[in-house]
């Protein structure tokens, strides 16, 4: 009785990926070979690491040494912010120039066609505003709840105080999270909870320069940074700090990476303070989280 052939044994994988395979170029009239070359699946597949890892490295410092990061999420740096921010205020100012240059055409049209008496007129800017109310003149209904709204907020002083002068000033967003517990005056809560990644940066807010950089037992990691118009905000619970008292820092630079320091904390976040003439004021306020 014939016995079946026995399978033949699989190679092990570690010793099947080192196995060498010859690679020959051989002279097709002469049958001579001219070349010859050992290789290896293990050859392969280092071969196309290293081109991968290549690659990424090529592409690491394009995006980091070129303006390319600046269309990246997260990365744009606080020069082209600020860019950003002027020409959106440019744009806002080229509106109102074109629209006072149509209510000034619109105004010698009134006076050729005799709508308008040349001999009322002291000079055309007076026109140009006066034309202006005209056209933004209020409705009744309009009239009336303004009327009403005045009547219910007589008394009302909390809207007086409610938002600090700021005029000029372009607030930052401190860093990408979201708020887990905001401002409570009346609890004793003098800053907004952000709830981020740990190793996440934190930005200055605005211009200024530092005025503590250290570490307390409570809040951990500490930066007290002090800006123009009598603002100071506070980064409390930070991993690290990179900035040291002293410092000058740009509105929207690094200063510190999120952490979770100190005994005052369940869990990685930045506690945010915005302070006014002494007197912490609501950052929500001031900058959209």
């Amino acid at each position: 009785m014939a016995t079946p052939k026995k399978r033949k044994k699989r190679k092990p994988f570690w010793k099947d990926i080192k196995f060498k395979y010859r690679l020959t170029i051989t002279n097709e009239n002469t049958l001579e070979e001219v070349a010859s070359l050992y290789v290896s699946k293990l050859n392969g597949i280092s071969i196309l690491l290293f081109v991968l890892l290549g690659l990424f490295l090529v592409a690491a410092l394009i995006v980091s040494f070129t303006p390319l990061r600046n269309y990246l999420p997260g990365y744009m740096n606080s020069e082209v912010r600020e860019q950003v921010v002027n020409n959106a205020l440019r744009a806002d100012s080229l509106q109102q120039v074109l629209e006072r240059q149509n209510l000034y055409v619109m105004n010698i049209q009134d006076i050729f066609r005799g709508d308008v008496k040349t001999d009322t007129v002291q000079s055309m800017d007076s026109l140009t505003l006066l034309r202006e109310d005209s056209l933004m003149e209020r409705t009744q209904r309009e009239a009336d709840f303004r009327k009403k709204y005045e009547e219910a907020e007589k008394y009302n002083l909390t809207n007086i105080t409610a938002r600090t002068d700021a005029d000029g000033l372009i607030f930052y967003l401190p860093t990408r999270g979201l708020v887990s517990a905001p401002f409570d005056a009346e609890g004793k809560h003098f800053g907004t909870d952000i709830a981020a990644n740990p190793g996440e940066s934190v930005l200055a807010t605005l211009d200024g320069t530092v005025l503590m950089s250290s570490y307390t037992a409570e809040t951990g990691y500490v930066i007290v940074v002090q800006h123009r118009q009598d603002f100071v905000s506070v980064y409390k619970h930070c991993g690290s700090l990179l900035k040291a008292e002293g410092d000058a820092v740009k509105g929207g630079e690094a200063i510190a990476l999120v952490g979770n320091t100190g005994t005052l904390t369940a869990g990685p976040h930045l506690h945010f303070e915005l302070w006014h003439r002494g007197r912490a004021v609501n950052a929500e306020q001031y900058i959209v989280f």
